[in-house]
């Protein structure tokens, strides 16, 4: 059905759409209503699944002219790069509604309508093939969670909101000219404008120009994923987001980077990505063993869960440059898992905040006793989200190390020490948070899990299981498309005929070598080593 993925994209709009016109003061019709649009979504997106065939090319495309003046047109499909993304943020939408049935009760029909409209903007940028077009859904994401954050959220939302924003506009405006200037110089080249990936691939590129490219578009996908040092938008926006946000943007948003890069960034620009190759992969393990230890030390439990995704993302970056199938399915998988276990960490503290108002570690304690379902719930998310075989985590955390260790055993050593970190800090706070003495009269009453809370976290728990014991129908279809995507890159490190990096210097040498004959001292022997070098 040539049709079906352009419905799957477009049902939640159209919800949004018809909510619009409901009197606000309906508020359980607003609730249903994007909770049936979710779900309706979610099935629609079954036959995705059940009529995928495992194999390298697009499926379910749709291509057909828009603007045809500028070479624009609405060409969307779907590989195994995207489809399991498209399916996470399909599984996660309902929860994510339900979740929120009595967290939200003030501005309840702009609250649903935005998160709709939101639903279909991530969706879109997963299955978008014309570089127009996915800048069009990377931007339609921005206005709503900025709204989500900025209206909905705790006391500084205002200023976690505009952080959030203006740090995605950098990278979205620099993305935009590189997006821009490939369009240009494939017209110079075709004679023909067009934005379409497939073609865009084909143009012949200089390092030096691919280099400045890759910078571009790296910069707005690292701002997301988010890579450090871009990172300190996170924590703020998380903390302040509402449960909602919170979960949507760690299961979802996040994972717009990491995808960027994976989708566009490397195989536009493969001389590019292996120049960059070492400076992103020291990043990504700085960012490991740097959100560990920052979240080792957090009073907040919704902070802690922030920095613990600068952690986990950080493995996703490291698979994705490891530049190997092993490292790019570990990636992908990672992305999945993270997807789950930290959506259900999130929507877990949300649930402890709905019935005591505060997320301080120091407030808790002894909570197993008298909250013994939340107490499995939680330490069971936990496990998944540190690793442990069996589970979700662990998967695609051993297939990134993997890969890791066959680019570089001294990245893999270091990224491995994050493993340790995480199930430090996070075994830390489920000693502190949930056992101990109960001497809080605060925490004695509480209720445990409602059938609504459980109808929201069972799904997740069970899909964690059943990634971590049967990950093959994930990698089949996962692998030729990773190979596909990443045949530019290996093809430029087996030739060994890419540029090294100090030919990127070549021009500042030659001016140096004009300059130094003038010297006066040229027996000093750092000016002998300099002449060494050239």
């Amino acid at each position: 059905m040539d049709s079906l993925l352009s419905i799957v994209v477009f049902l939640p709009a159209a919800a949004a759409a018809l909510l619009m016109m409901v009197p606000k003061e309906q508020h359980g019709l607003f609730r249903n209503g994007a909770l049936a649009a979710m779900v309706a979504t979610l099935l629609a997106s079954i036959p995705l699944l059940t009529g995928f065939q495992t194999h390298a090319e697009m499926q379910f495309v749709t291509k057909a002219a828009w603007i045809e003046d500028f070479g624009i047109q609405y060409y969307i499909g779907l590989d195994g790069i995207s489809l399991f993304l498209v399916l996470l943020t399909n599984v996660l939408g309902p929860l994510v509604v339900l979740s929120a049935f009595k967290a939200v009760d003030t501005r309840v029909k702009e609250f649903y309508i935005l998160l709709l409209i939101l639903q279909t903007g991530m969706l879109g940028a997963f299955v978008a093939l014309d570089l127009f077009l996915f800048y069009f859904f990377w931007e339609v994401m921005l206005l709503p969670m900025y709204l989500l954050i900025g209206v909905w959220g705790g006391q500084e939302r205002v200023y976690a909101a505009v952080k959030f924003v203006l740090y995605t506009i950098v990278g979205s405006l620099l993305m935009l000219v590189a997006i821009l200037a490939l369009y240009f110089i494939h017209h110079a080249q075709t004679g023909i404008y067009t934005f379409d990936l497939m073609a865009l691939m084909q143009t012949d590129v200089p390092l030096n120009t691919q280099i400045w490219l890759f910078l571009a578009f790296g910069l707005a996908f690292a701002i997301k994923v988010p890579l450090w040092p871009l990172h300190t938008w996170l924590p703020d926006a998380h903390v302040q987001a509402p449960t909602a946000g919170s979960v949507v943007l760690a299961g979802v948003l996040l994972k717009m980077g990491t995808y960027g890069f994976l989708r566009f960034a490397i195989p536009l620009f493969p001389e590019a990505a292996v120049q960059m190759q070492k400076p992103i992969l020291i990043l990504s393990v700085i960012g490991i063993v740097y959100g560990a230890l920052v979240a080792m030390v957090q009073t907040d439990i919704k902070k802690l869960v922030a920095y613990s995704s600068v952690s986990h993302l950080g493995y996703v970056v490291l698979g994705l440059f490891s530049f190997n199938m092993l490292g790019a399915s570990g990636s992908l998988y990672q992305m999945l898992g993270h997807g789950l276990s930290t959506g259900a960490l999130f929507l877990l503290v949300g649930i402890i905040y709905e019935r005591r108002h505060t997320r301080e570690i120091s407030a808790f304690g002894g909570l197993a006793k008298g909250l013994p379902f939340f107490t499995f719930a939680f330490v069971f998310t936990t496990l998944s989200s540190i690793g442990l075989p069996g589970l979700n985590g662990f998967v695609g955390e051993f297939l990134v190390l993997l890969g890791a260790f066959g680019e570089s055993p001294w990245i893999g050593a270091i990224a491995a020490s994050g493993v340790v970190l995480g199930a430090a800090y996070m075994l830390w706070l489920v000693r502190r948070f949930l056992f101990g003495a109960n001497d809080n009269p605060e925490n004695q009453d509480l209720a445990d899990l409602s059938g609504r809370e459980w109808l929201v976290l069972a799904p997740l728990m069970i899909l964690m299981v059943y990634m971590g014991v049967q990950p093959k129908p994930f990698l089949d279809r996962m692998e030729p498309a990773l190979e596909k995507a990443y045949a530019p890159v290996l093809e430029v490190r087996a030739s060994g005929n890419y540029s090294s990096a100090a030919d990127l210097l070549a021009p500042f040498l030659a001016e140096r070598e004009e300059v130094e004959p003038v010297m006066e001292n040229t027996e000093d022997p750092a000016h002998q080593i300099g002449g060494g070098v050239r």
